[in-house]
């Protein structure tokens, strides 16, 4: 996140916070160089204009802007507004150059609302249109789709349209768009969306025959601005825990998904080790009893490492803390490409909570740390790790000459033999005096059940991930839910859960009917969707039974 500042802060003065979303090529760079230079009383006739932000030029599809960016204009204060100014640009969602910059653009601002120096509450989300949409392109649709997915629903009222290249003629097909697309936004006593209009000609050059045109088109955006700013005055700034706890719950709804596909492998080929022990113990019986020493071929499951490709992303190289956030206790990955943190204790999958109360809590005498939520066991972040290992040796190794690099924990299995002696020793540990009489075969059954309620308790953590966010998210069912739907939905009915099936359906039954929904999956088609696509197919893929035999 960079930080560009003019004039120095008054805490005494009030300030006004709004975020810019849009769709690449815009004018979001021009709609601020508009804003700020309003703010500092630049008027047409003046030769000062001030340049906030470079308008490159270049292809509409790629985004100029690399990194979400803060401008703050202090010290200002009722010269031309009754306030001083904090706008948030983000880069372009939609940028050709790959859905996973729309993930970043996520993660950056949650890190800038998370921060103690960053911004905790907003004033207006200012939707960024041309004028020129005046269709429901796919393009536009995932546009939309992403920004709703980044809200809380108590910040609907401070959603507003500023459409740009405007020629000041009321813009009725952008917003047509808006109610097609189902934007929940700020309306007026009309019940139409709240918009505001720019004409982005403010670095145009002057002649004779455009000055007129010129003078009216600045004078037009300046009287916008001045109806923004009463906006801006009248409407409650919004704090952002809302948004930071959906921005959360996506995150870790995500690396829930993707760790209960390594746990189910597990636990599934956990079961087929113990099923091909029962069947040689049934096969062999007779043998068994005759020769103590009998001995039983199986495929033994556990926990290995392997190397990682973390993606390198050159627009944002200072961010790139490469890496997964992993478990040492559990020997699980808990948020597969970690790109932003810079050690486990800043990983989105943390969250703070009282060794008493077990939430997070302000009783004096009580201790807040930091846990794990994906895990199996939500250890304590002194149990995780996000270092470079060597993935040859299973514990740290020495070797200077063995490649160390970004890792994370997969199941794997290798052939062992196994005496009765050692089986009874693994499967029946701590089983009572009183429970002797119980056959190996029993215990090895009941090994299985526990297994498989195992299972389903995981499963039942993702399904009250999906949940949840339904309650509190501006978008009730986003591209990152819908991604894993149908991962939950397969599980479910495995189990037989009917009501929890239904309740899964239904949402994507709604998705799947909402044109904004439908428009932003076509475009996705084919590319990595936002919080989780990337291990979307791998986790279809292992579910439906395509586990390495």
């Amino acid at each position: 996140m960079s930080r560009l500042t003019i004039g120095e802060r008054d805490p005494t003065k009030k300030n006004k916070t709004i975020l810019l979303v849009g769709e690449t090529g815009t004018g979001k760079s021009a709609l601020i160089n508009a804003l700020v230079n309003f703010a500092m009383g630049v008027k047409y006739e003046d030769d000062g204009f001030v340049q906030m932000v470079q308008e490159e030029k270049k292809s509409q599809s790629e985004s100029q802007t690399s990194d979400v960016i803060v401008y703050e204009v202090f010290g200002l204060e009722d010269r031309t507004l009754p306030f001083s100014l904090t706008i948030i640009d983000t880069p372009g969602f939609g940028d050709t150059r790959g859905n996973e910059r729309d993930v970043l653009i996520s993660e950056r601002l949650l890190d800038l609302f998370c921060s103690t120096d960053g911004v905790h509450e907003i004033d207006a989300v200012c939707l960024v249109l041309k004028t020129s949409d005046n269709r429901l392109s796919d393009r536009l649709m995932y546009v939309f789709e992403s920004m709703m997915s980044l809200f809380g629903k108590d910040i609907e009222k401070n959603i507003v349209a500023l459409v740009t290249h405007s020629n000041f003629v009321t813009p009725e097909n952008v917003l047509q768009a808006l109610k097609d697309a189902q934007i929940r936004c700020a309306k007026d006593e009309e019940g139409q969306p709240v918009y505001f209009m720019f004409d982005n000609k403010q670095k145009t050059e002057r002649n004779k025959r455009n000055e007129r045109a010129l003078k009216n088109a600045w004078e037009s955006t300046e009287d916008e601005i001045c109806n923004f700013a009463d906006f801006l005055k009248k409407t409650k700034p919004q704090n952002l825990k809302g948004t930071v706890e959906v921005l959360n719950r996506r995150i870790r709804l995500a690396a829930c998904i993707h760790n209960l596909q390594e746990r189910v492998q597990f636990i599934e080929l956990k079961q087929r080790e113990i099923k091909q022990t029962q069947e040689a113990l049934k096969k062999h019986e007779q043998d068994m009893k005759n020769n103590e020493d009998f001995k039983v071929e199986v495929d033994e499951v556990y926990k290995g490492k392997e190397p990682v490709e973390c993606r390198k992303i050159w627009w944002c190289l200072w961010l790139n803390n490469t890496g997964t956030t992993s478990c040492d206790d559990c020997k699980e990955t808990c948020h597969d490409q970690c790109e932003v943190a810079p050690d486990p204790s800043y990983c989105e999958v943390m969250e703070k909570k009282c060794t008493i109360c077990n939430k997070e809590c302000s009783v004096s005498g009580h201790k807040n740390e930091l846990y794990c939520t994906v895990c199996t066991g939500k250890c304590n972040v002194t149990k995780h790790v996000k270092t470079e290992q060597c993935t040859e040796c299973e514990d740290k190794c020495r070797d200077p000459n063995h490649l160390k690099t970004p890792w994370r924990y997969v199941s794997k299995t290798r052939r062992v033999t196994r005496t009765i002696q050692q089986m009874k020793a693994m499967y029946e540990k701590g089983k009572e005096d009183s429970e002797e009489s119980v056959s190996l075969l029993e215990t090895l059954q009941k090994n299985i059940e526990d297994l498989q309620k195992e299972k389903d308790q995981f499963l039942e953590e993702s399904f009250q991930h999906v949940v949840e966010l339904e309650k509190i998210a501006l978008n009730d069912v986003s591209l990152s839910t819908h991604v894993h739907l149908d991962v939950l939905i397969e599980k479910m009915k495995e189990k037989g859960d009917t009501e929890k099936v239904k309740k899964l359906e239904e949402m994507k039954s709604q998705m799947e009917e909402n044109q904004r929904a439908k428009s932003a999956l076509s475009y996705m088609s084919g590319k990595a969707a936002a919080f989780g696509n990337k291990v979307g197919k791998a986790a279809r893929d292992l579910f439906r039974g395509n586990t390495a035999e």
